[in-house]
């Protein structure tokens, strides 16, 4: 890896003007982000005032092991198996691809406008070659050659893009905007994954620019417009996260962990109550149902109460229509009622639930509660409590495993690009490059994640994914404990449905996590009013 080290002077690269060489990072900020939880009541603005406003000749203070560890995520992706052969294929599906529906990449503009689309390289103008000898495809380097090409390029990619955050961080606009259009000719949202995913962080760095523009006397953004998840509809929203269930093992691990922790703390309880957070849509209940009805004792009474946004009304009656249906079919009892309100600590209350003697209350959050997490945590601690105050047989918590919730732009640009690294990575296990649902995904589901994390504060960041430590924390102050999840060889199982290697499961204290090759993804949780009276 001595290309790798070569690169964190950027003596490679030319083009750089030593008059514009990025700057140190902010003395003040290295400080705080040392302690892991000084930085609650810190405010946005205050942190990035503390930038200097001065130049550095000297280069990032960047370890090389960061780098390393998000270049390997990409290159070592085929070490393990038949990567001539594999590359082979998928060069020829994206040939026939690019020839007979170059058209569906349009869906692109949707959401990423006013950038052109990007020149390739590496093996990407391979391919437009073999294009132009009728499809031939022929590779002219030993395969050794080309494997180290690709860690060089890779390695160049990463350094532009954590140059630019760096210079994005301390508002350096000039730099940003330099270092970002080296950038553009180096990624793609079609290419191989550090393409795609360096296209989403370039994406969101851009945006962040924009925002740049419009800063306060105080320091803050002023935001023009609407965010841009008003570019992307309900139902595409939707179609992509049920193409993410489909396609691979995330969505399903959280619904599986959850409905395991619902039924086992179910047992022998004839009433149940589910308040289902922020629900969207009706894919974990029908699994849920048949887990129920093939109890012993017969299925219980089933009543779900979906606290939801306005938006979703009309889709979630017709879904739970058809799941009337079923529950019908199985025997099971089921009402469901909806809540069009925003989910706050004055909505949880018995009286707005409706809440009835007689029957095991249970809270579910899938993907939702982070939504809560604020710089000073005031608003999950709010919802939390007012939880705990109804006393629930169980609160299943599952969540992305992440900390993007950091007070600093840099490090947790850099989080997020670990984080949605491996997730890129295990994206091209699953689905070919030309797949229209991989480009769907990505583009609906991760790329609006992504731009949010790194190109949003305050109220309108909400995608503040914490790791399972923190909730652990959070849920524990809160009057929570862990009630240990018995579903191991259920995931396993799981897993091997998906017929992917590279998929990892693992227990930390009571907790599940999923991850792609030992870097978790998902976490999955079932927590307990803690009573300290009966303890």
């Amino acid at each position: 890896m001595e290309g790798m080290n070569d690169w964190l002077s950027f003596s490679m690269h030319e083009s750089l003007n030593h008059d514009l060489a990025i700057r140190r990072f902010c003395p003040a900020r290295m400080e705080l982000e040392q302690g892991e939880e000084s930085w609650e009541e810190i405010t946005f603005s205050e942190i990035e005032l503390l930038c200097p406003d001065d130049y550095s000749t000297s280069p990032p203070h960047l370890a090389a092991s960061e780098v390393d560890e998000l270049v390997d995520s990409f290159i070592n992706v085929d070490q393990d198996g038949d990567i001539d052969n594999k590359s082979h294929e998928k060069d020829q599906e994206f040939n026939q691809f690019q020839d007979d529906n170059i058209e569906g990449f349009s869906m692109l503009n949707d959401v990423f406008p006013d950038v052109p689309m990007m020149s390739i390289e590496g093996d990407e103008l391979e391919m437009r070659s073999s294009i132009e000898d009728l499809g031939a495809v022929s590779y002219t380097k030993p395969i050794e050659e080309k494997i180290t090409q690709g860690v060089d390029q890779g390695l160049h990619l990463v350094h532009l893009l954590l140059a630019c955050a760096e210079a994005v961080g301390c508002r350096d606009t000039r730099l940003a905007e330099t270092m970002l259009s080296q950038i553009w000719p180096s990624v793609s949202p079609w290419g191989d994954s550090l393409q795609r995913v360096s296209y989403c962080f370039a994406m969101g760095l851009k945006c962040r620019l924009s925002h740049l523009n419009n800063v306060n006397a105080n320091g803050s953004f002023t935001i023009g417009g609407a965010m841009d998840r008003s570019l992307i509809i309900r139902e595409e929203k939707m179609e992509a996260f049920q193409l993410l269930h489909q396609t691979t093992p995330y969505i399903a691990f959280g619904f599986m962990a959850a409905n395991e922790a619902i039924c086992q703390a179910a047992q022998e309880k004839d009433s149940l109550h589910i308040i289902d957070l922020g629900m969207e849509h009706a894919l974990q209940w029908p699994s849920l149902m048949r887990t129920l009805a093939s109890r012993p004792e017969g299925p219980p009474k089933l009543r779900i109460t979906g606290l939801i946004d306005d938006h979703n009304l009309l889709e979630l009656e017709g879904s739970m229509k058809a799941l009337a249906e079923e529950a019908s079919s199985l025997g099971i009892r089921l009402e469901f009622t909806m809540i069009s309100e925003p989910v706050t600590s004055l909505l949880l209350t018995a009286e707005n639930l409706n809440l009835r003697e007689g029957e095991a209350l249970f809270f579910n959050s899938i993907m939702h509660l982070h939504k809560f997490v604020k710089e000073s945590r005031g608003s999950l601690k709010a919802i939390l409590q007012a939880i705990k105050k109804l006393n629930p047989t169980l609160l299943t918590v599952i969540e992305q495993d992440a900390n993007h919730n950091g007070p600093f732009f840099l490090g947790r640009f850099i989080e997020s690009l670990h984080y949605y690294s491996a997730i890129f990575d295990s994206l091209e296990a699953s689905l070919p490059r030309n797949s229209p649902q991989r480009i769907k995904i990505e583009k609906v589901k991760f790329s609006k994640e992504i731009c949010n994390i790194i190109a949003y504060e305050g109220s309108n960041r909400t995608e503040r994914h914490e790791r399972v430590d923190q909730w652990r924390r959070q849920l524990s102050r809160a009057g929570f404990k862990v009630m240990g999840l018995k579903c191991m060889s259920q995931a396993r199982m799981m897993l091997s449905v998906y017929g992917i290697d590279g998929y990892t499961l693992a227990t930390e204290k009571g907790c599940l996590l999923l991850g792609w090759k030992g870097r978790p993804i998902m976490l999955a949780s079932a927590w307990q009013v803690h009573n300290l009276f009966s303890s």
